[in-house]
């Protein structure tokens, strides 16, 4: 594989922060002093540690009471477990920051990555790192570190993990003294890297590319030197926005005045501030920059922020912040374009750090789930099933009662917000191949507290339905296409329903973290933390376990069907999967394919949102035109041409497939012209369409009135011509100089009234 980087354009950044960030001391070279902890994959059983006063069940709860199911092993189960679960302990590394990260799907491997950081004043090394790799599922580990020229890895960047078996190391190098940075990549695994030395230093974790995993793309943003202070260039909009075509030989500037830019799906968005104290505006482009035109969004101060929360080919959600620090904003949904952006929610919450609580719910198509800041101050839970056309509270879990004073009582999922705060562990968790199962923390109630201890809540159905099924918070995760659920540690094997119990370690640790093997069809987990030993000085310890042998039946085909067949559609199809019973116990595999059957729906009035410049009205159902917008015609500049939107006020949720039944009535195709020159006169749009126009009468007006003014100067001229017979030349002069005078004002008259439209717009 040929391995290919493109740089992605920047400005300045502030080199102090650099320095501190990259900066740091090293200690003391160390030799290989790796001593590999006995494996567990002896034949025998493991000693019980007594968990009855640490245990998850016994804690008291603080939330509303539900029972969680909790079936004991069997010692036959016990023992299966015992076999294949493998510790190892890392004696000797001294590291200050361990991660664990899987390596392909069905390989065995695993990498740990071991880093100290050294002090912040030290400008020569920051640190030193151990690189760790196993090839047999955890069972044991070799110091590999070698491999890497013993190279100190960027803490914060990691492993980065991409298709197949590929592996990317960042260095972390001395900005001064070097010119650029240093990634070592591998395409084996981790059985051999190749290093790389890069023109320019990564400010971002470098990524694949989303079309094509043989490039690579990074970000970098170069310092340079003022005279008097360093400045930001992102923070006054200097940045410039540049394309290559040829892998980085040559640019092409897209944009000048860049405040900010990135991808979300197949578009590119970038805001562009002309001025500092000019508020900023939105551009998008679906052709990688080829070409690109202004969105139809409310502009930003210096004080908000635009977010790009989720995109595809079909549409974006974005949120525009609102003014001052009010902690919430507007979410916006587009069209196909990326330029008609259309109200979803209002007090869309955006904490203080920028984070925002939206999730796409992977395991069905369509539903996204996130908090609102309510004019009461509290944060409530909505989802929507249609794409953001509409939200409506999570329904209480079926067995969570509320108490009896409990005006509204529904359930309200924990988000980065409270992430960030450190109420929770994890956030909501949905995989496409586990249809319809969805894993989050919560609390039921009138709205999302934090004195209540989060609870961990499932859903079978894409979030339609909910039960409660764990006390507390836990780490989870989803195997074997959702026919496995592992918390910490506890598991599952009917979607929640029941968990079953097995300490994964002899002795107890200080956890650090869980991840599972790629794809989600695996059925092996790790978790990885620190133990004191007797000199006071913590071991690092990694534990896997492999639920396949404990899980040896093949499902058969003899599945059920979804539970909401007979409830509808969802975006204007009907799908029939083929998914697990919940009470079988039996292993879908890594040849698991998710089967449905899918059948168009006849069209309602709910796979329709109101257009552009149209709202829907408080207890009604129809779209009514917004008062600013009557009589208007939009009209938009996008390509070199100009865009007329002539709409009946409806448009079809972005992505349903409805066919038939209701049915808007259709207006006016839109008119694509060349931008400034007028269109030819076409047949008037039906009376029963309600078509939006901005200055098309008004222009037409101006301009056949000044025509009708024009001819009856020259008629009055030809008048007077005939008592002046000699003068004829000077007559024709003044003659033509009135047309002139008459243009102009026609030219101005049609300026001035386009000029009103865009201020009113």
């Amino acid at each position: 594989m040929i391995w290919r980087v493109v740089l992605l354009c920047g400005g300045c950044l502030l080199l102090l922060l650099l320095l501190l960030g990259a900066e740091g001391r090293s200690r003391e070279e160390r030799t290989s002093t790796f001593q590999q902890a006995e494996s567990r994959g002896q034949m025998r059983a493991r000693p019980r540690r007594d968990t009855s006063s640490s245990s998850s069940a016994s804690k008291p709860a603080h939330g509303l009471p539900f029972t969680s199911c909790r079936v004991p092993l069997t010692p036959v189960e016990h023992r299966v477990l015992d076999d294949n679960t493998h510790e190892t302990g890392f004696n000797g590394d001294d590291g200050s920051h361990v991660v664990l990260t899987w390596v392909g799907d069905g390989t065995g491997v695993i990498l740990v990555l071991s880093t100290i950081n050294g002090p912040l004043d030290s400008y020569s090394h920051a640190g030193s790192s151990r690189l760790y790799r196993s090839t047999d599922y955890g069972k044991s580990f070799h110091d590999i570190s070698h491999r890497i020229n013993n190279t100190f890895i960027r803490e914060e960047f990691g492993v980065s993990v991409g298709p197949g078996s590929s592996v990317i190391l960042t260095a972390d190098v001395p900005v001064l003294d070097n010119s650029g940075g240093i990634i070592f990549t591998s395409t084996d695994a981790g059985a051999t890297f190749k290093f790389i030395q890069l023109p320019f230093h990564l400010v971002q974790p470098i990524t694949y590319h989303f079309l094509n995993p043989d490039y690579l793309v990074g970000l970098s943003i170069d310092v340079i030197f003022l005279p008097v202070a360093v400045v930001d260039a992102d923070e006054r909009g200097d940045l410039l926005l540049k394309r290559t075509n040829d892998l980085g030989k040559t640019f092409t500037t897209i944009h000048e005045d860049i405040y900010s830019f990135g991808y979300i799906g197949t578009f590119l968005f970038f805001s562009v501030m002309s001025d500092p104290r000019s508020p900023r505006v939105m551009y998008f482009s679906s052709d990688q920059g080829e070409t690109f035109s202004r969105a139809l969004l409310p502009s930003a101060s210096t004080e908000q922020f635009y977010s790009l929360l989720d995109g595809d080919e079909d549409m974006l959600f974005l949120h525009v912040d609102n003014p001052g620090e009010t902690y919430f904003g507007t979410m916006y949904t587009s069209d196909d374009r990326g330029i008609l952006f259309f109200k979803s929610l209002e007090r869309h919450l955006f904490d203080g750090h920028r984070k925002s609580d939206f999730t796409n719910i992977t395991s069905l198509r369509g539903v996204y789930l996130t908090n609102r800041l309510d004019e009461d101050g509290r944060i409530r839970s909505v989802i929507s099933f249609n794409r953001g056309g509409t939200w409506q509270q999570l329904k209480k879990p079926e067995n969570v009662d509320c108490e009896e004073q409990t005006k509204n009582c529904n359930l309200h999922i924990h988000g980065e917000h409270s992430r960030k705060n450190r109420i929770v562990p994890m956030l909501a968790l949905s995989e496409p191949t586990a249809i319809g199962l969805v894993i989050a923390h919560g609390t039921v109630g009138d709205s999302l507290s934090s004195a209540q201890r989060p609870d961990v809540f499932v859903s079978s159905d894409g979030g339609y339905n909910w039960r409660g099924t764990l006390r507390g918070p836990h780490h989870y995760t989803i195997l074997d296409s959702g026919g496995l659920l592992v918390a910490v540690e506890v598991f599952s094997t009917d979607e929640g329903q029941c968990w079953k119990s097995y300490n994964f370690t002899e002795q107890p640790f200080y956890f650090a973290g869980l991840a599972s093997e790629p794809g989600t069809k695996a059925m092996s987990v790790s978790v990885w933390g620190f133990r004191p030993e007797a000199d006071g000085q913590p071991m690092w310890v990694a534990v896997t376990i492999d639920f396949q042998s404990l899980i040896t039946r093949q499902c058969k085909s003899a599945c059920s069907n979804s539970d909401y067949e007979e409830n509808g559609c969802v975006l204007g199809v009907k799908e029939i999967y083929r998914r697990l019973k919940k009470q079988s116990v039996c292993r879908n595999g890594r040849n698991f394919v998710v089967s449905k059957k899918k059948s168009p729906c006849l069209c309602t009035r709910e796979d329709y949102l109101c257009d552009y410049g149209f709202y829907r009205h408080v207890n009604s159902s129809e779209c009514v035109r917004q008062p600013s917008a009557a009589n208007k015609t939009l009209e938009m500049c996008l390509s070199g041409e100009e865009d007329e939107l002539l709409t009946s006020g409806y448009r079809k949720v972005p992505s349903d497939k409805c066919e038939g039944g209701y049915s808007p009535q259709v207006a006016a195709q839109t008119v694509i012209r060349t931008c400034g020159i007028k269109p030819s006169p076409g047949p008037p749009a039906s009376s029963s369409a309600q078509v939006t126009h901005f200055d098309a009468p008004v222009s037409g007006f101006v301009f056949v009135s000044t025509l009708y003014l024009l001819i009856y100067l020259c008629s009055v001229l030809r008048f007077i011509t005939c008592f002046f017979q000699g003068e004829r030349l000077v007559l024709i002069l003044v003659c033509a100089g009135a047309g002139f005078i008459v243009l102009i004002a026609i030219v101005s008259a049609v300026f001035a009234v386009r000029r009103v439209v865009y201020r009113n717009r």
